[in-house]
């Protein structure tokens, strides 16, 4: 496909990509590439043919890869880009530093990010999917973020750029996400990491974090309509409309929502991609049918059914 020799980071055909997700289902892409660094994803960018598409992914922790696999280069951010710096109330993360990392390294420093200690994953995806919880979103603290687009430049953006919204955001088709600035409170250090840990406490008392999981699986619906406005609310919770359509506790092949906590979608074993989207159709259709809500993924489903 290129000139490998102009690369230094591991380009793979057809991986499989059951290995790189949390629930550990999915298909192969038709390649894998991990950049040494960012001269280096610039440099496979610039020759890789302008028709082939490229899906980047972090950790896979909020990610159902369909079992046909996905038609893609796939890009997936290590080493080079998992860099944390801190300067005065301002994080610099590579977009492959774990959200909890960047907390506690945040806490050391001072800086409240304590909100992002509890959620699974690495900062890209955090950008990317507007992460959040306690009331605080990856919108709220973001100053900018670094990206190659492409083409192979970089590019910096702002939060207009991005157009934040509930569990989603906007970035340019093709473009990498390699490092974000996050600004945040001031704190005292014994404080913040006091509040971590009591998050933490909760976390595992009330969700199956044991388990294969993708965290939660739909998004919390907004007002009563889930149309994502951004002066609707979401006091209702996913999981409670799905305990009074039932659905805790369903299962569909090796997949389950998790009894523990059924906006909580877990690989029980043996479950294909094919059982844990069908499973999640599966309620979305019986909380329409009992509630009248529509349910939206929160778990990015990507790539192509298995074909019989």
């Amino acid at each position: 496909m290129i000139d490998t020799s102009k690369i230094r980071g591991r380009l793979t055909p057809n991986r499989a990509l059951s290995e790189l997700t949390w629930l550990r289902v999915g298909g192969p892409a038709d390649w894998l590439f991990q950049p040494a660094d960012m001269a280096d994803l610039q440099a496979f960018l610039r020759l890789l043919p302008p028709d082939v598409a490229v899906f980047p992914i972090g950790v896979g922790s909020n990610l159902i890869v369909r079992d046909g696999g996905i038609r893609a280069v796939v890009i997936r951010l290590g080493r080079g880009f998992n860099g944390i710096e801190v300067a005065g109330d301002t994080v610099t993360a590579g977009a492959a530093a774990l959200d909890a990392h960047v907390a506690k390294k945040a806490a050391d420093a001072g800086i409240d990010l304590t909100f992002l200690r509890t959620i699974p994953g690495s900062i890209g995806g955090a950008v990317r999917m507007n992460a959040g919880c306690y009331g605080s979103y990856v919108a709220d603290v973001f100053h900018s973020a670094t990206v190659v687009m492409r083409d192979g430049e970089v590019a910096e953006l702002g939060a207009g750029d991005l157009n934040f919204r509930y569990r989603q955001s906007d970035m340019p088709d093709g473009a990498v996400l390699v490092s974000a600035v996050l600004r945040g409170p001031g704190g005292d250090p014994e404080a913040l990491h006091a509040r971590m840990q009591a998050q933490l406490q909760k976390r595992d008392e009330t969700q199956p974090t044991k388990e294969r999981s993708a965290g939660s699986t739909f998004r919390n619906p907004a007002g009563f309509s889930s149309t994502g406005r951004a002066d609707d609310t979401h006091e209702l919770k996913a999981w409670k409309v799905i305990d009074d359509a039932g659905m805790r506790g369903a299962r569909r092949g090796g997949a389950q929502m998790s009894e523990k906590h059924s906006n909580f979608m877990i690989n029980t074993g043996g479950a294909t991609a094919a059982d844990l989207e069908g499973l999640g159709e599966e309620v979305r259709k019986k909380v329409y049918d009992t509630s009248g809500i529509t349910l939206e993924w929160e778990i990015m489903r990507v790539g192509d059914p298995l074909q019989d």
